[in-house]
């Protein structure tokens, strides 16, 4: 990249197939960032490129698709039953997965029947009232990906938050522009970006963080939304950074302090296998994951020795990309988790993750909320 950049006599030296074969292949999984002595932040420099790249060359159709996720399952949440009948029928599925730019042996996610929004516009209130020994306040961000596709998740999220003593407050946000970045729609990006850093700059403290689902939604506060910010802005995005966790973080911090404690769940044993989300090790840790889950007397975690999953975002979704991601996914991951016992939980925080693991294994993996919500003590 930086010979390309440094001798290219074209007028955008972005505009180079060469670069863009070789940034192909980028998961965009951060694992540079972490692992790599140098710590260069190889899937920022790749979103970076391709804006730059389409700036000359325009934007093709399916990365717009993509990048506009949420705005599309919006239109398509008006009618979820007839959405997920067309693409989860064969013929139809197929077809209109080839004329995307999608492999055809990929399923793509369902819409839940209703958004976690609409859900909490009618629940949400009550949750709060029923809490009889008040913990303290939480923002919640419902991401693009918990809003439409992982509601049942966020609903457990929501109760759980709630049945552990912590008030829950759902601010009318912005999207998280997760995929505008992993698209390298930078542009668009920002724009979200500001939105969501001067909204939650206002609301957000100490004593009421804002916490997550999603890793690569929430995460984005601590990483991209520091660069993308104005300047005038950026010191309030760098503290908005301090106070924004992913639940596991929260959770395992209130464990700390004695709010939450192994009284309030189940004694029955249990093992876990847990997969870890590429940009939760790059840029958080595992470590809050494996406290909340080792929480319930009884319970045993395992971490799986894992790298990226192999699916990326929507790396592994994408026709060329489909059996690359699946190699990725057969190299530790799908082997350990089939050779699991039915009784084991296999618990992933990310979407992306656990919807490789239900394509690759055929088994449900669930956020590790999911797996404390099931172990909540009468």
């Amino acid at each position: 990249m930086r010979e390309v950049l440094t001798h290219s006599t074209e007028s955008n030296p972005f505009a180079s197939e060469a670069i863009k074969d070789v940034m192909d292949l980028c998961l965009s999984c951060k694992g540079c960032k972490a692992e790599c002595p140098s710590n260069v932040d190889v899937g920022k420099m790749k979103a970076e490129f391709l804006q730059n790249y389409y700036d000359s060359k325009g934007i093709p159709l399916r990365t717009r698709m993509i990048a506009h996720y949420n705005n599309l399952n919006k239109v398509a949440s008006l009618l979820p039953r007839a959405y997920n009948f067309w693409f989860g029928t064969k013929l139809t599925g197929e077809l209109s997965k080839k004329l995307m730019g999608f492999h055809p042996k990929r399923s793509l996610p369902e819409l839940h029947k209703q958004t976690l929004r609409k859900w909490a516009n009618k629940h949400l209130n009550r949750l709060n009232q029923a809490i009889t020994q008040k913990k303290g306040q939480v923002f919640f961000f419902a991401d693009e990906f918990t809003n439409y596709n992982d509601t049942p998740i966020g609903i457990k999220a929501i109760e759980l938050l709630t049945r552990l003593g912590y008030e829950v407050i759902l601010p009318n946000h912005a999207e998280s522009g997760r995929t505008y970045l992993s698209k390298g729609l930078l542009k668009d990006a920002k724009k979200i970006a500001q939105k969501n850093v001067q909204l939650f700059s206002m609301l957000v403290q100490a004593d009421k963080p804002l916490v997550g689902l999603e890793p690569s939604a929430i995460l984005t506060f601590r990483d991209e939304y520091i660069d993308l910010a104005d300047a005038d802005w950026r010191p309030k995005a760098e503290a908005l950074a301090k106070h924004t966790f992913t639940i596991e973080e929260f959770l395992a911090q209130e464990v700390d302090r004695g709010n939450i404690t192994a009284e309030q769940f189940t004694t029955e044993k249990r093992l876990i296998k847990l997969h870890g989300h590429c940009h939760q090790k790059a840029l958080s840790s595992l470590v809050p994951t494996k406290k909340i889950l080792s929480l319930p007397q009884n319970y045993e975690m395992h971490l799986i020795p894992s790298g990226c999953c192999g699916m990326a975002g929507s790396f592994g979704y994408e026709a060329e990309h489909y059996e690359l991601s699946m190699q990725i996914g057969e190299l530790v991951l799908f082997p350990t988790v089939r050779n699991q016992p039915e009784e084991v939980i296999i618990a992933a925080p990310g979407t992306s993750c656990r919807h490789q693991i239900k394509d690759g294994t055929q088994r449900l993996a669930l956020h590790p909320v999911e797996v404390l919500w099931r172990a909540l003590a009468p």
